[in-house]
């Protein structure tokens, strides 16, 4: 059971289960919020009118729903589903499953680190707390391995959570970062760099969902990040990247060494 001040704020979309289909209206569970119930008028349900409700839903099914009016003294909230759009839904339900998806994954870190519950419990509000959401630390992790220990997470877990997270987590983009040591012959070496670093941010693409920006750092190193929403397009325009290096800083201009991170 949650909390007696445990409940959803007003207009919040929240995944629900039907429990009961009544003649004017459905019961519903709340399944971010155990214990607790909600209920829908009929003409709620659907935009128009309803001649047979039971035509529209049924019990069993999930549904995305608005919250209208919580009824704290009476354990209720009423809510509705027409309020609610195509996006919304997919949005809303997307959020739920990665949260659900998140928790599986989290025990079975714990499962191989030799976690109780109470250490599962533990460790999934730390996590919450350091990156927004369970989900967000997974997804975090499996673009950027060491997203964890750069929040001060230490021990033999943070391996298998990396792991976990890299076989089960698609990010919805991936990262490439990488340092440029650039060192130039002549006296207009500032201005070759600038000239090769704008060429770096020139191979974004937008139709490709590509962002590329180039840092000082500290001369003569210079951090190159890219953004990609995949490996393929990202590996792509990496190729890019080094070839306006490449082209820009030439032997007899300078010296361009680049690793990644």
């Amino acid at each position: 059971m949650s909390d007696e001040g445990d409940w959803p704020e007003l207009g919040e979309f929240l995944v629900c289960t039907i429990t009961s289909v009544k003649q004017n209206g459905v019961y519903v569970d709340l399944d971010g919020y155990p214990g607790r119930e909600g209920f829908i008028f009929i003409g709620e349900v659907a935009s128009g009118w309803v001649k047979n409700i039971r035509s529209i839903v049924r019990e069993g099914q999930r549904v995305v729903a608005k919250a209208l009016k919580v009824r704290k003294d009476k354990k209720s909230i009423e809510l509705s589903i027409k309020s609610v759009s195509d996006e919304r839904r997919r949005d809303t339900l997307q959020r739920w499953k990665n949260k659900q998806r998140a928790g599986q994954l989290l025990r079975i870190v714990g499962e191989r680190s030799g976690w109780d519950e109470d250490k599962i419990t533990e460790m999934n509000a730390e996590l919450v707390e350091t990156f927004g959401g369970l989900y967000a630390a997974f997804e975090e992790t499996a673009i950027e391995n060491s997203a964890l220990e750069n929040e001060g997470f230490k021990g033999d877990w943070v391996t298998v959570f990396i792991e976990i997270a890299v076989e089960n987590i698609i990010p919805e983009f991936v990262n490439i970062r990488a340092i440029a040591n650039i060192q130039i012959h002549g006296n207009e070496g500032i201005e070759v760099i600038r000239k090769a670093l704008t060429a770096v941010e020139e191979c974004s693409s937008e139709p490709d969902e590509v962002e590329i920006a180039a840092y000082y750092d500290g001369a003569p190193e210079y951090r190159i990040e890219l953004k990609a929403p995949d490996w393929e397009v990202a590996e792509s325009h990496w190729d890019l990247v080094e070839a306006a290096i490449s082209k820009t800083i030439t032997d007899d201009i300078g010296v361009a060494e680049i690793s990644r991170q």
